[in-house]
């Protein structure tokens, strides 16, 4: 299993248009073969930062999505991202 994880920062007056302008990007992944779950969120505290959190059954999954990354419109909006990826080996349950 892969997790992506991280933070995009973004101007806070264009936080929320943003994330609107994510809706789409999120329906696709949910859709995609090999993800299992796709979020993007804003932060409680930071109103520059949006949380990013994707799980996938596999790295090629990941990147069969991800093709060109993201649109020109969220690179130009974005002021910095913090974001890695993990394989994972192991996952235990906490419910």
């Amino acid at each position: 299993m892969i997790i992506v994880a991280g933070q995009i920062l973004v101007d806070p007056a264009e936080r929320d248009r943003y994330l609107v302008g994510c809706v789409g990007v999120v329906e696709h992944a949910r859709r995609t073969p090999g993800c299992l779950d796709f979020a993007l969120s804003a932060d409680l505290i930071d109103a520059a930062r949006i949380n990013v959190f994707e799980r996938w059954e596999t790295l090629e999954a990941v990147e069969a999505f991800r093709g060109s990354g993201p649109s020109d419109e969220q690179t130009a909006a974005t002021l910095a991202a913090y974001v890695a990826e993990y394989d994972v080996v192991d996952v235990r349950s906490l419910t």
